[in-house]
């Protein structure tokens, strides 16, 4: 479609957004720029583990996905931790942090975390005075908080931070904005079948999932099956001790997906390709066939966004 603009001169204009029931990721939020820069700071910044050994970027490295490569981040004594280590990169749009949705806001997963005895075993009270010692932190946090250094205060700047890293343009975002050729039809035929077959019940929103609970294994008894039951299995119930919330998970967002391996709570997929049998067989309870599988695979490569202006 063109705008005539006479002498026969044609505008293009704006393709229009698809009416879909996933949608673009936002803008990157435009934040007072020196809280951001102080808690970009911090999230690099290892003297918030008790040894000086471990940043937040440690375990989200955000070259690769904002996540860790390894099935199980180390802890600051060099012990992994006991889930798999979700992306820090649109984190700000789940609805809960932490695989069981244990809090609600960035700034009180900051606060577990830096506490946490298997992540960084630190106490605020040594996390504040260490960073009032640094003549560089106890300026910017005055220029910033009227009250200086306080756990409230860093937990702001990180939070404020982790706010910016979004990634967006994915094929898939520039396809919902309504460039249609900017997917093959292989991958469109995908993206029609991760509905017909029901993933999007789940994987909802503008982060593809990160907005509601669903038990692993609603079709089958995933942890039987795959052995040697861990107590993080248990999701919700460690929480609320109500049978109901046996096994129950924060739904993980898609974005990047197919960047972030290893997949789910336990590491135990180290492909997509393993990742979407195990969804289809005790999520779904279906076999797809080989050119359905492989098409939704095709989709979900799509959902790789951008940061700092490059792909993931």
């Amino acid at each position: 479609m063109a705008v005539a603009l006479g002498y026969g001169a044609c505008l293009p204009t704006a393709a229009a957004p698809l009416d879909e029931p996933l949608k673009p990721l936002p803008p990157v939020p435009t934040l007072d720029a020196a809280t951001v820069e102080l808690g970009r700071q911090l999230f690099n910044e290892t003297r918030l583990s008790v040894n000086n050994t471990k940043s937040c970027a440690s375990c989200h490295q955000l070259e690769t996905g904002g996540a860790d490569k390894r099935p199980f981040s180390l802890g600051f004594d060099g012990t992994p931790v006991g889930l798999n280590t979700p992306t820090v990169f649109n984190a700000s749009l789940n609805f809960k942090q932490f695989w069981n949705a244990r809090v609600d806001t960035l700034q009180a997963q900051v606060e577990q975390v830096v506490t946490g005895p298997m992540e960084m075993g630190n106490t605020w009270q040594a996390v504040t005075q260490t960073l009032q010692a640094l003549p560089n932190y106890q300026a910017a946090f005055q220029q910033i908080y009227a009250d200086g250094v306080t756990a409230a205060n860093v937990q702001n700047a990180l939070a404020t931070y982790e706010r910016t890293l979004l990634t967006p343009n994915s094929r898939f975002d520039q396809y919902l904005q309504g460039n249609t050729g900017i997917l093959t039809t292989q991958e469109k035929y995908g993206y029609q079948r991760f509905k017909d077959y029901g993933c999007i019940a789940c994987h909802q929103g503008a982060n593809i999932g990160g907005n509601m609970y669903q038990k692993f294994g609603v079709m089958g008894d995933y942890f039987k099956a795959r052995g040697n039951p861990t107590e993080a299995d248990l999701g919700r119930y460690l929480l609320t001790q109500d049978e109901e919330d046996r096994n129950v998970f924060k739904v993980p967002s898609l974005r990047n997906v197919a960047v972030t391996a290893p997949y789910f709570h336990d590491a135990s997929a180290n492909t997509l390709e393993e990742a979407v049998d195990v969804m289809f067989k005790y999520q779904l309870g279906r076999i797809p066939s080989a050119e359905d599988k492989t098409l939704i695979i095709q989709f979900l490569k799509t959902l790789t966004g951008e940061w700092a202006g490059k792909p993931l």
